[in-house]
């Protein structure tokens, strides 16, 4: 097993642009690359647990750099390279606590919006669905059951909230006027197609991708005609951005069983969770979340599984 979970990469000397909920970002010596760090970390409703889950940060970037492999050919990404001695020189004195967790990446110019693909009914989607008979928006037929296979997987996106503050479920709609309709038609278009092969890829290795997120960035143009080409970024259908469900134990009508972080969030709820305690549980507000080790050891068992379901290999 994995020694003790990586809470922050702490590179000293090294200007840290971005803290995110599980990704520190670091400028280089290249002014056109930027260096990810996948850390042990991990959220579930906007909450940023104090203890994280050994190893998951290498599992996240191994599931990335497959899915980056495998669907390099619907769109670019962001990716450049995972091998830290290929990585500019200020980045390899970090070696050993970097190696496998760590992607050097174009710089992007990040949308703004979280270009999120429903295959099946369910999470804030089915919510919607019970009380207006519509996913972000969208109207369904009527007579869906939670979990359900949706007749054509549904762009539904949502905006791009600052850490600390809450996504919010808009239309595509109101994702067209938001960051323009050509651009949200690219976006929705490539979405659609990369959701589409890998839930199908995903399938022959005996997981449902029930819903899934992605992130787009524009780069400049390759040919130097100043246009912009858009391009993937940030991490790709993982347990963290994707809803992975074990195929052979599927049965609508229900929640499912999973690999992404429900088992988190449900431990949570039963902890007494709630909006409004996001700083830690009632009574000890402002001193965080601790998960119980049960509860880490479950969740890290769980994205190995995903990521040896998904790749044939684990770490």
């Amino acid at each position: 097993m994995g020694s003790e979970a990586l809470i922050d990469s702490n590179l000293d000397g090294l200007q840290l642009l971005n803290k995110g909920k599980v990704r520190d970002v670091y400028a280089t010596s290249d002014p056109n690359l930027i260096l990810f760090v996948a850390s042990d970390r991990i959220s579930a409703y906007d909450v940023i647990l104090r203890n994280g889950v050994p190893d998951k940060g290498k599992v996240l970037t191994k599931i990335s750099l497959f899915w980056f492999n495998k669907l390099a050919h619907v769109i670019p990404t962001h990716f450049v390279s995972v091998n830290v001695d290929e990585m500019p020189s200020e980045i390899r004195p970090f070696k050993e606590k970097l190696e496998g967790r760590a992607m050097l990446v174009k710089k992007a110019k990040v949308i703004p919006l979280e270009a999120i693909v429903r295959g099946y009914i369910t999470g804030s989607g089915w919510a919607e669905y019970k009380k207006s008979g519509t996913v972000h928006g969208i109207p369904l037929p009527a007579g869906l059951v939670e979990s359900q296979k949706l007749p054509e997987p549904l762009f539904t996106p949502s905006t791009k909230a600052e850490q600390g503050q809450h996504d919010e479920n808009i239309s595509p709609e109101q994702a067209a006027s938001l960051i323009g309709p050509e651009l949200c038609a690219k976006v929705e278009r490539a979405a659609l197609a990369l959701y589409k092969e890998a839930a199908d890829f995903a399938l022959t290795r005996g997981l449902i991708l029930a819903d899934t997120k992605f992130e787009f960035g524009l780069v400049p143009a390759a040919d130097g005609s100043g246009e912009e080409t858009l391009i993937l970024v940030d991490e790709l259908l993982t347990p963290d951005s994707s809803r992975y469900w074990p195929a052979a134990e599927y049965a609508p009508g229900g929640s499912q069983p999973s690999f992404d972080k429900q088992y988190l969030r449900d431990w949570l709820t039963q902890t007494g969770f709630r909006k409004g305690l996001e700083s830690g549980p009632e009574g000890k507000e402002g001193q965080g979340w601790i998960m119980a080790e049960d509860v880490v050891q479950g969740t890290r068992k769980r994205y190995l599984e995903a990521l040896e379901m998904l790749t044939g290999s684990g770490l």
